[in-house]
């Protein structure tokens, strides 16, 4: 029974990326399952459970698994990834936020699963299923809302990750200034907290926003 098991996995996992093999052989299954943590769930249910059909499932099995081979990425080894992609700036920071929204078990670990997940609600999500994502990601204790100091945060480390070189003039102030200016817009009766629907009614209302959420329409 263990054993059917993991065949199983094993095909599913092949099945992901693309490269099932019927002529490999059992010597080389073992030293494959030996070297994986933990392998994705079956390609039928994650494409019941995201918007991804199976070719983009397979190209996003193929680039995780080779910066992932394991099967989840830790903090670091994302914190490692990411800063790849911005070289000019630090993003450790910001990195680390989305690791923790990315994580939904919070067991300090995202799995192919959980990437996949939070990845379809950005890309193919609809408007509210990303700004509950946002919202998600900027309510820093999870309380159910967003403080000055949650948000002043989160605008730091994105400040931090575009680097100097981006923004060459920016005054040390501009996070915050940039909180105030958002807290003017979202907080409708001015308790000092911003609500999830006071963030959803706001983000819809700004056309800025919007503009931004619809670039992600045709990413993959």
């Amino acid at each position: 029974m263990k054993a059917k098991n993991r065949d199983q996995s094993l095909s599913d996992s092949r099945e992901l990326d693309g490269s099932y093999d019927q002529l490999t052989d059992s010597v080389e299954d073992d030293f494959e399952l030996s070297t994986v943590c933990h392998r994705p769930e079956s390609m039928d249910k994650l494409q019941e459970q995201t918007k991804f059909t199976k070719k983009e499932l397979q190209v996003l099995y193929r680039g995780f698994k080779n910066e992932c081979p394991s099967g989840v990425v830790n903090e670091e080894n994302f914190k490692n990834i990411y800063s790849q992609f911005f070289p000019q700036g630090d993003s450790s920071m910001y990195a680390h936020f989305l690791f923790e929204a990315f994580d939904t078990n919070k067991n300090g670990s995202v799995s192919f699963e959980d990437f996949v997940f939070g990845l379809s609600i950005i890309l193919r999500g609809t408007i509210n299923d990303r700004l509950n994502w946002a919202f998600n990601l900027y309510d820093l204790n999870k309380d159910g809302c967003i403080t000055k100091e949650e948000m002043l945060d989160i605008m730091k480390s994105i400040y931090d990750m575009m680097g100097k070189y981006t923004y060459p003039t920016m005054q040390d102030d501009a996070p915050r200034e940039h909180v105030e200016s958002f807290f003017q817009k979202m907080d409708r009766n001015k308790d000092g907290v911003v609500t999830i629907d006071e963030f959803i009614e706001s983000c819809k209302k700004d056309e800025n926003i919007m503009q931004s959420m619809q670039l992600f329409d045709n990413v993959i």
